[in-house]
């Protein structure tokens, strides 16, 4: 029952493990913080193991009297939803402390300690049950991550990268905040088990499914608060852009899924056309964005909104395909953007450079890059046998149940989908090398192949046996829909 506990503060003793060691010390500090982010993930597994699905409540539950006075309390547990957000968040983690291994050179013990503060307060928002508790970890998420662009960041923009994520981001939840306190002034607590059975007036939950909105369509990104996202992609050295798009991306729609529709399920029915259209326009005009672009990550970035929006999409079809697909979805596609924000690291620690016109031909003296990357490519336009492959096709059956017209133009996005991940292998792997730009080249080396090939398993292992993941989602999201349901016939 205290496993989860563990995982939870498991990223606390490293941070305080690497605080008595000298900075000059690199080599430990790297091992030290692989050795608690490894164990996290190992402990995250056991939990995902010892996780019964048929259970229809939180496990692994653990309630600590906080501010007793003014009924807020510290609360913890999972589902199956937040279960595997957790066992993704301590993956990446430890893919992320492999990855700059040998690329960050200055401050690395600071480097270190920002990336295990940043899964602390991670595994914190996904399994806290308090809505206030939720709202502190939810934006404590901003300051490491603020470091992470701003002081490692590749280029000289990252000082307004870090501050456009910043200030976009605290924005729409200061907005959120004042949500939370109508709701702890109208019921008296903010636990989210007691709030699930408070009503609102329709005018209320109007009003505050609002407040949430803005903060968690700021993180999904959704069209048209999306500006943020290329410019963090862009300036984020290659660790901090695996975590950004691999977890920070699905905080909001995380939070559609635990407190805009569970809340406010009458203002959720009322805002789905508004969320329908920004949704398509995400997917078309990201998708068409994409194909402009001449940096190797904002390319990556704005697909990345475009798979989002079929996300949303999916959450607010409101049926069991569509919400299943949706969270598998945002899982595939934690997996598959890193896998290529990863490839694109590669090459610019080889050649300094994301700039697409500099690249031809690699695949003449990078073969095994070449092959890597083309599975991430096929991943990323939902290829058939490949974990997104079932998340956009339960999408599109979740969708196709509230409108064919939706279900064929989001359809569209999977042409274009193609159309974009088609044309980046193309220009980069084909064509004869520009050898007046580089002279030397080198292919992937042992680590780099290892830490592609342990992305590259689990999106094969769900693309061809995806009730893997669906058994463990199927209580959870049937007593979501179930109490959706329930409240709309009331």
């Amino acid at each position: 029952m205290m496993i989860l506990i563990f995982v939870s503060i498991i990223p606390l003793f490293g941070i305080l493990t690497l605080l008595l060691i000298s900075s000059a010390n690199t080599f430990l500090c790297r091992n030290i913080t692989l050795g608690f982010s490894c164990f996290t993930f190992l402990l995250s597994l056991l939990m995902w193991f010892s996780f019964d699905s048929s259970f229809d409540s939180f496990q692994f539950f653990y309630t600590l009297s906080w501010l007793p006075f003014f009924n807020l309390y510290y609360t913890i547990g999972v589902d199956g939803i937040s279960l595997l957000f957790i066992v993704l968040t301590a993956f990446l983690i430890t893919i992320c402390t492999l990855v700059s291994w040998n690329s960050v050179t200055h401050y690395v013990k600071e480097y270190l300690i920002c990336f295990l503060l940043l899964e602390f307060f991670l595994i914190q928002v996904f399994c806290v049950l308090d809505l206030f508790t939720f709202y502190i970890f939810f934006e404590s998420v901003l300051m490491p991550m603020f470091l992470i662009i701003g002081v490692w960041g590749s280029r000289k923009r990252k000082i307004r990268a870090a501050f456009q994520f910043f200030l976009y981001t605290l924005l729409g939840s200061i907005l959120m905040l004042l949500g939370i306190l109508i709701i702890y002034f109208q019921v008296g607590t903010t636990d989210l088990q007691i709030l699930w059975h408070s009503e609102f007036s329709e005018k209320k939950q109007l009003l505050l499914w609002l407040t949430f909105f803005f903060s968690f369509s700021v993180k999904v990104p959704m069209i048209p608060f999306h500006i943020w996202l290329p410019e963090a992609h862009a300036e984020a050295p290659t660790g901090g852009s695996v975590i950004l798009a691999g977890i920070l991306l699905k905080l909001g729609g995380y939070g559609f899924l635990r407190f805009s529709l569970t809340l406010f399920p009458v203002a959720t029915t009322f805002f789905t056309p508004l969320i329908f259209t920004l949704s398509l326009i995400a997917i078309v005009y990201a998708s068409l964005t994409t194909l402009r672009q001449i940096d190797l990550k904002k390319i990556i970035a704005y697909s990345s909104i475009s798979h989002m929006g079929f996300v949303t999409m999916g959450i607010f079809t409101l049926t069991l395909q569509g919400v299943e697909g949706s969270i598998l979805l945002m899982l595939s596609h934690g997996l598959i953007s890193s896998g290529l924000f990863l490839c694109v690291g590669i090459l610019y620690d080889r050649y300094n450079t994301r700039l697409i016109k500099y690249y031809s031909g690699l695949v003449q003296v990078m073969p095994l890059f070449t092959f890597l990357f083309l599975f991430f490519t096929f991943s990323n336009m939902a290829f058939p046998g490949t974990s997104s492959f079932i998340g956009e096709l339960l999408v599109l059956l979740g969708l196709f149940q509230s409108s064919i017209f939706l279900t064929i133009f989001s359809g569209l996005g999977t042409i274009l989908s193609a159309a974009y991940s088609i044309w980046l292998f193309n220009r980069t792997m084909f064509g004869s090398l520009k050898l007046n730009y580089f002279t030397v080249f080198q292919d992937i080396s042992r680590r780099e192949f290892l830490i592609l090939i342990s992305i590259i398993v689990p999106i094969l292992w769900v693309g061809v046996s995806p009730e893997i993941i669906l058994s463990e989602l199927h209580t959870s999201t049937f007593n979501l829909i179930e109490q959706l349901n329930y409240i709309e016939k009331t």
